[in-house]
Parts: C-alpha cells; structure tokens; sequence
C-alpha cells in the first residue's frame, strides 16, 4: 500500500492532534494508562516510567588521567567507569599542566566531583579525589592493582546497579578518616533514580583499613545464601594528604607512616649494596689471614717429662722356614682318606 502523501498548499489541520496531546500531557503520570485505554483510536501511546520517583541528587564524577599511564591503569579506568554509571570521562590531560586546571575541566563536564589519576615516572600511579571546586581532596598512591580482565572471579552483577558502601569501623574512630568516608560515599554511590542506573542492588563496595591503608574490594551479593564473592577490580590506597581545596589549600592531614616510591627503591638497592659490600669484607679477611706469616711455636722441654721408653728387643733375623703346623681334620670322613693315602706310601 503506497504512503500517503499531502498535496502542496493544503491546509494542515492541527487542532485534533494538538488537543490530543494536551489531553493526555495534562493528566498525571500514574493515570495516563487509563485515559489511553478509555480511547483505543489515539494514535499517540506514553510508556509508562520506570518508577514514579524524581532523580534528585545530581553527583556528577569525573574519572580520567593524566598521560603516561600503563595498561593496567587503562583498564581500571574502565572497570570504575562500568561499575559507576553516573560517572564520565574525559581526554588525558598533559603532564606540564597544573593540577587546579582539573577544576576548569570538570566545570566543563558539568561534573561535582572527581577522581584523577597521576602517573609519574612511567611506574608509580597516584589517585587524586577531590570535591570541585571548593574541596577538600585526597592524595594517595595505587599499590596492588588488579583489574575485572586480569582477576577472572566467579561474582557478577548488573551493569549499572546501586552498590552497597561498607566502611570499616576505623572510620569513625580518627577525624582524618571520617573525612575519607564522606568522600567515598559521596563519590562511589550511585545516586537514586539516576537514568543509566538499575533499581537493583545486588553488589558491595568495601573499604578497609589495615597496615595503615585502604583496600578496595567489590563483592557480589549471592541471593541463596547472601553469601559473598569477589567481582573486582581490586586496589590499595596508601593515604598521603588531604588538603582544604580542590587540587590546592592548606594541608589538613599527613600520614607520617607514609614512604614515597623513591625512598623505597633505594633502600632497596642500600640493602643490596650492603650484602654484597659485607660478603666482600668476609673474603678479604680470608685472604689477608692466609697471606700471613705463621709463627712457629718453640719446643716445650718439659714436655716429655712423663712419657718412659720402652725397652727394644733385639731384632732376630730367622734363617729358616717357620714349622708348619698340623692341619686339623674337619671331619671324619677326610681323616679316613688320609689314613688310606699313608698305608698305601708304605
């Protein structure tokens, strides 16, 4: 059947479908399907919504790096971008810009948070986390990296869930802290009713404090037994400083247990040294002990003083063959032999 197609110059009528979609805009969302059923001719049908709740709470996180990062850094950008639907990303950013331009950039996406990562010396990798624009932020470094691809866990969940945020009770026991969680909370949950999200929570975020760091898991909820097992990714954040503003201010917090990568490798590569200088020493003792001129002990007189000699025997020398001695039969049967053997000599 061929389309149909309007003449030019005909007059449009607009009034009929104009009211119809005014008819059915004006009615509430919980009761569209029932003016829709009332009219089996509109031509017009609304889908009704997911949930009749308003999506209120427009965190934005910015998730990108700066250039120099390795592949496995790559991926777990992408794992934190699957597992927050309410994030975005963004081009790396150049290694001569200043970190405060991070702040213009995510203004630019439209974004109220941000985790930045910092790859120096093409080995170590730092995560910033910061609340744009008016702070406070965090700095860590990235210790134990292990991405979805590389981990291969029996857990799974829905693509685009709502985790569930776990914290460690040390959370609230420090102020430093306590200020880690509000971020993390803030950052890390998917906020309700987002469009990309799923009503479902079916996963959980852990964050736990041991041996002075974070570490990061991501757990499936196992609807059977609400038992739990691993997804990933999986990391470690070794806490540096937290500062007042976004990128820059004033220092609220420094972890002096923290050591940089640099000292770290070199007291590494001293402890190597160190071996290998005490192993030189011991064979340069050894030699210098044999090159030494060994002292000769002077004779004791009074060290034969107890010892008595023992009386020499004339040493005999015999001129003839020693006696042989008689053999004894061993048994009687050779004595009988040998008794037969004389008779007959005679």
């Amino acid at each position: 059947m061929a389309a149909f197609r309007k003449k030019r110059g005909a007059p449009v009528e607009h009034g009929k479908k104009s009211a119809k979609k005014r008819k059915i805009s004006n009615v509430k969302p919980g009761k569209q399907e029932e003016v829709l059923n009332e009219n089996p001719e509109n031509e017009y049908s609304i889908p009704a919504p997911l949930s009749l709740g308003k999506w209120k709470n427009k965190e934005r996180v910015l998730i990108f790096s700066s250039r120099g990062i390795n592949f496995r850094t790559r991926h777990m950008m992408q794992d934190l971008r699957t597992l927050m639907p309410h994030s975005k990303a963004d081009s790396k950013m150049d290694r001569k810009d200043q970190l405060f331009v991070v702040n213009e950039v995510c203004e630019i996406k439209n974004c109220n948070k941000c985790i930045f990562f910092e790859a120096k010396k093409k080995q170590d990798l730092y995560m910033w986390i910061s609340n744009v624009p008016h702070g406070p932020s965090a700095k860590f470094l990235v210790q134990n990296v292990h991405t979805l691809a590389e981990l291969k866990m029996t857990g799974n969940c829905l693509r685009g869930s709502r985790p569930v945020l776990s914290f460690d009770p040390k959370f609230d026991s420090e102020p430093h802290y306590a200020v880690l969680k509000e971020l993390f909370i803030q950052i890390f949950a998917t906020p309700q009713y987002h469009p990309k999200s799923q009503p479902f929570v079916d996963h959980i975020l852990t964050f736990t404090i041991a041996d002075n760091r974070i570490w990061f898991r991501n757990y499936q909820i196992i609807e059977e037994d609400s038992s739990l097992v691993e997804i990933g990714p999986r990391f470690v954040l070794n806490l540096i400083k937290i500062f007042s503003g976004s990128f820059r201010g004033s220092t609220l917090y420094e972890n002096f247990h923290y050591m940089s990568p640099n000292l770290h490798r070199r007291n590494l590569r001293l402890a190597v040294a160190a071996r290998l200088k005490e192993k030189q020493l011991v064979k340069d003792v050894q030699k210098h002990k044999k090159e030494e001129v060994k002292m000769l002990v002077p004779d004791d007189p009074t060290h034969d003083v107890f010892q008595t000699p023992k009386e020499k025997k004339p040493a005999a020398v015999p001129h003839q063959h020693p006696e042989q001695k008689p053999k004894k039969m061993k048994n009687k049967k050779e004595f009988k032999r040998q008794r037969l053997l004389k008779r007959k000599n005679k």
